[in-house]
């Protein structure tokens, strides 16, 4: 059997929270036990894969190795709906025939979106 993804898995301080955060911005469900300590996006909706996240006393500082890549046919208006959600925005890209948004989420963790 091959390799595949399971889940993303996102060390936080409150799991709640930051699962409420990235449900709204895809558009898929926080699973019914969420809480401060461990949550899950999109399960109950069957999506894959499953985003987990995790209370973690320390985060690694730096940082992090390990970012989504999200796509959307309407750029402008998804980079001002994360921004909404509480997302920042860090920076624009246009390269390898490609343009992109970098943001960080509300605690800090990066992501992409990037025109479709």
């Amino acid at each position: 059997m091959a390799v595949t993804i399971a889940n993303i898995t996102f060390d936080c301080a409150n799991a709640a929270e930051l699962a409420e955060f990235w449900a709204r911005l895809l558009e898929l469900p926080v699973d019914p036990e969420a809480n401060a300590e461990f949550a899950t996006v999109g399960r109950s909706a069957g999506a894959a894969p499953l985003l987990m996240f995790t209370r973690v006393p320390d985060k690694t500082p730096g940082k992090n190795v390990v970012h989504l890549d999200l796509s959307a046919d309407d750029l402008p208006a998804r980079i001002d709906r994360a921004i909404a959600l509480g997302a920042k925005h860090i920076a624009d890209f246009d390269e390898y025939g490609m343009q992109w948004t970098t943001m960080a989420d509300p605690e800090g963790n990066l992501f992409d979106i990037a025109a479709a």
